[in-house]
């Protein structure tokens, strides 16, 4: 059964482009959807909650500066529909899960290496992507370039 729409998670660093690469060959090969999703966390997660400060400025300072590198990664690649590409607050997998629920999308494509770079957004989140998936997740294999 071809996948129809294809949900692929990045951190929008350079290490996501194999993930979208592959993300973006199933998509042509089984003529689905793709769509894009990048999450940045809430500035308190990273403090476990306990936070002296506001940080509403910072986190919009965040949210911006993601938006602008999400922008140039649309331009990127043609295949990538701007209405097809989403930036959200949140817990990564809940908000990977959600998006792909409410999209009906029917496969979930994250990348996955060590402790760092996209591991940041993905290391352990592709691992608690797979678990409650809503559909099937493609773990690309990212290979540290030396």
């Amino acid at each position: 059964m071809p996948y129809t729409h294809i949900l692929v998670a990045v951190d929008l660093t350079e290490e996501c482009d194999p993930v979208i690469k592959r993300a973006q060959e199933s998509a042509l090969a089984n003529g689905a959807i793709l769509s894009l999703v990048h999450i940045v966390e809430p500035m308190a997660m990273a403090f476990g909650g306990d936070v002296p400060m506001d940080l509403s400025q910072l986190q919009q300072q965040q949210f911006d500066q993601a938006k602008e590198r999400l922008d140039r990664l649309i331009l990127k690649y043609p295949h990538l529909k701007k209405e097809d590409c989403h930036l959200t607050y949140g817990q990564p997998r809940q908000e990977i899960h959600h998006l792909a629920k409410e999209k009906a999308c029917d496969l979930i494509v994250v990348g996955s290496h060590g402790r760092h770079g996209l591991a940041l957004l993905l290391g352990s989140t592709a691992n608690d992507v797979l678990h409650g998936a809503p559909c099937d997740v493609l773990a690309v294999k990212l290979v540290k370039s030396s």
